[in-house]
């Protein structure tokens, strides 16, 4: 099993969003960027794994909000794991599971490996 914290993230969903895309951009290439590097000092999985991503902020979001802020991080372990994260999951390599929770701002990732 591994555990990252990214403590301080701020993921807030984009969907309703009003922001200029090019900030939305850069926050979502810096979000991405974050994911890989801090997972790049652990071994990459080699069978099917169940991600599971909290996010964590003092308020909450409905579950389709949910998904579209973790966006971007689910990218950042596809990215690290080699895998394009829609064909893994329809294969069945990886389930992704997001979560939430009250706190001050920060992201939790958990990546288990699921005995086949």
């Amino acid at each position: 099993m591994i555990a990252v914290e990214l403590p301080g993230l701020r993921l807030s969903s984009t969907l309703n969003s009003r922001t200029h895309w090019r900030v939305r951009s850069r926050l979502a290439k810096a979000a991405r960027f974050l994911t890989r590097m801090k997972l790049e000092f652990y071994p990459r999985p080699t069978r099917p794994v169940v991600v599971t991503m909290t996010r964590v902020s003092p308020g909450q979001l409905d579950s389709d909000n949910l998904a579209g802020a973790c966006k971007s991080v689910r990218d950042g372990v596809a990215d690290w794991m080699g895998v394009d994260d829609g064909q893994a999951e329809r294969d069945g390599r990886v389930t992704w599971v997001c979560r939430q929770e009250r706190g001050k701002y920060g992201v939790r990732i958990v990546v288990e490996e699921v005995a086949t």
